[in-house]
């Protein structure tokens, strides 16, 4: 069974699809608000897919349950990394992906988006799909398991675009920890589109702005 999703479609019978990932503590309601921001209605119709993550206690939280993608141990680059669950949230992602099939949207035109924590399973999942996907949106967040994945990602991701981006200050996911990202993605030879801005751990109205002309670009 897919998780449990709250959805937006811009107009009827969608051609695109958009699997948008929410932050650790959040659910899909999160990012919904943002789709009139974003959309520009001449593009195709799109629908935009919300998942909720499953509630786990979570490490960092004093073990608190809340939505999470994956069990967080610490906020540094060298904190233990939940390996299981991250690639069990991967699993979540390929069924959703399965579901668009089945309403008729092939893979190249899904785009898997995901802030923080959701960045971080939007990317693990996308450049290990099977299939090509119409790219890839991760917003203040970072590459996880990098060295695994390097070793288990798919050659129809190789050149799937990938919008990246985060904030100068931010006190979550630190700059270094994306720029770091950024720089392996690269060097794996993914075109990265990289980003920043002067916020937080945070999307701002710039950064919205900029996501929408490069999805324009690969809506048009």
């Amino acid at each position: 069974m897919p998780l449990p999703t709250v959805e937006h479609e811009t107009a009827a019978n969608p051609t695109h699809s958009v699997i948008w990932l929410h932050g650790l503590g959040a659910d899909g309601h999160d990012f919904a608000p943002i789709v009139p921001e974003l959309v520009d209605p001449a593009w195709p119709a799109l629908r935009f897919v919300f998942p909720h993550a499953p509630v786990r206690p979570v490490t960092i939280n004093n073990g608190m349950s809340m939505r999470a993608w994956y069990d967080v141990a610490g906020f540094d680059a060298h904190a233990r990394q939940d390996e299981a669950g991250i690639r069990a949230s991967v699993a979540e992602v390929e069924t959703l992906i399965a579901r668009e099939h089945a309403r008729g949207v092939p893979s190249e035109r899904i785009f898997l988006a995901g802030f923080s924590q959701g960045g971080a399973i939007a990317l693990a999942a996308g450049l290990c799909h099977a299939e090509r996907l119409a790219g890839i949106v991760a917003l203040s967040t970072y590459l996880p398991i990098a060295a695994t994945l390097a070793a288990e990602r798919s050659a129809a991701n190789a050149a799937t675009p990938i919008f990246q981006a985060h904030g100068t200050v931010d006190p979550v996911v630190a700059l270094p920890r994306g720029s770091a990202s950024r720089d392996t993605l690269q060097a794996l030879g993914y075109r990265v589109d990289w980003h920043t801005y002067p916020m937080a751990h945070a999307v701002c109205a710039e950064e919205i702005g900029d996501l929408r002309r490069w999805l324009g670009q690969r809506l048009a």
